[in-house]
């Protein structure tokens, strides 16, 4: 099974969709394509260059959150073949239409399979004036404790990418370099015995200092600084993180960083399971292409 590309949706309730399109749009760089679906419930985010690969969805119901598209390359089998692998490997089925399946990971991450188009370039990161260069480049999965090794081994099953060295409580794929979505995977702490697996946002930037401020300018909230990474909430309240990452690699920059980005923290945002970042996508889903 052959994926080639990823896309990440961002999911808003009705009531704050306005308000976080605006803040993604200007904190990524992004032009914004006309509105599409039955209800123009969606939207792709546009870089300068390169091709897409962030979208934003209105949800009908819902807290809202993220979910990821897998573009299976057509040469290498069908969507639905692609489902049935998944389902083999403990996903579920919970929408099927023609090229679009919509699926839950073991965990309860939502995440779809559609078609590749073609796309091949991943997008240089955006240099937001006084806030230096930048990119949104990784999905974190915050995964309870006890189902961690299973979505872990899932991801890895499903996308045959291979696992490579753990680091503490983080993980990551062997995925290939255009590729423009790092995936990272997290054990949470702690959660509940009904917690799905929820997700969130990071980016790579050249100085969390500079960005911080640059994003608080737009509407965001600094929750909590690290040594490696700083916490922030977006207008709406979606919590993400800005990584000492190189940008345009997304390698882990200054001491302790290995070829893999493998250090005490690998990029993602801590203990990110608060209600805001349910990553259930809801309200339906249409062919989005």
């Amino acid at each position: 099974m052959t994926f080639r590309w990823l896309t990440l949706f961002l999911d808003f309730p009705a009531g704050s969709f306005d308000a976080g399109v605006a803040f993604w749009r200007e904190v990524t760089g992004s032009a914004l394509s006309p509105f599409r679906g039955a209800a123009g419930e969606f939207a792709t985010l546009l870089p300068p260059d390169g091709d897409a690969y962030l979208r934003v969805q209105r949800i009908a119901d819902g807290s809202g959150g993220c979910h990821l598209d897998l573009h299976l390359d057509p040469a290498a089998g069908t969507v639905d073949q692609a489902a049935d692998r998944a389902v083999a490997l403990g996903a579920v089925v919970r929408h099927a239409s023609e090229g679009l399946v919509i699926m839950g990971s073991p965990g309860g991450f939502t995440f779809c399979l559609v078609r590749w188009h073609g796309e091949s370039t991943v997008p240089r990161p955006t240099v937001l004036d006084a806030g230096g260069p930048s990119r949104a480049d990784q999905l974190c999965l915050d995964i309870p404790p006890e189902s961690f090794e299973r979505e872990y081994s899932f991801w890895a099953a499903l996308t045959g990418w291979g696992p490579l060295p753990k680091s503490g409580e983080f993980a990551r794929l062997d995925q290939p370099a255009q590729i423009p979505l790092r995936l990272l995977f997290q054990r949470r702490d702690s959660a509940g015995p009904l917690d799905p697996v929820s997700g969130h946002v990071d980016f790579a930037c050249a100085s969390r200092e500079l960005l911080a401020p640059r994003h608080a300018a737009s509407g965001a909230r600094v929750l909590s600084v690290f040594p490696h990474w700083t916490t922030m909430a977006d207008p709406t309240g979606r919590l993400y993180c800005l990584t000492v990452r190189e940008p345009e690699t997304g390698r882990l920059t200054g001491p302790g960083s290995g070829e893999h980005g493998q250090q005490d923290r690998d990029g993602g945002g801590g203990d990110m399971r608060g209600d805001d970042q349910g990553a259930r996508a809801r309200g339906g889903r249409a062919v989005d292409g």
